[in-house]
């Protein structure tokens, strides 16, 4: 992702973590997903807990790309769903399951 055309593999990131959306809801909060959704409304920056977007310097998705990296077509993404009370352990799980081992 961080190296010359990382885009490619960003994008393909994001598109298998849109197809485990519920999942890692349920992961990315303690009380699996009942904390997030008094959270994630959709409004005041935030994405709605039943719909998973993502876009470019846009805070109020699921998944932001800061606009640095689309400009040199490599570097990271934020997942801004996860609860400030989440498990990281849980989070980094289910996110490697997702990215890496397909699950």
């Amino acid at each position: 992702m961080r190296q010359d055309n990382g885009m490619v593999h960003i994008m393909k990131a994001i598109e298998a973590m849109s197809t485990k959306h519920k999942e890692h809801i349920e992961a990315y909060d303690p009380t699996q997903g009942a904390d997030n959704a008094r959270r994630l409304t959709g409004l005041h920056e935030t994405a709605s807990i039943d719909k998973f977007s993502y876009g470019i310097a846009h805070r109020g998705c699921s998944i932001r790309i800061p606009r640095q990296c689309e400009k040199d077509n490599k570097g990271y993404f934020e997942d801004r769903r996860p609860a400030s009370n989440c498990d990281p352990y849980t989070v980094t799980n289910r996110v490697v399951k997702t990215m890496c081992l397909g699950q």
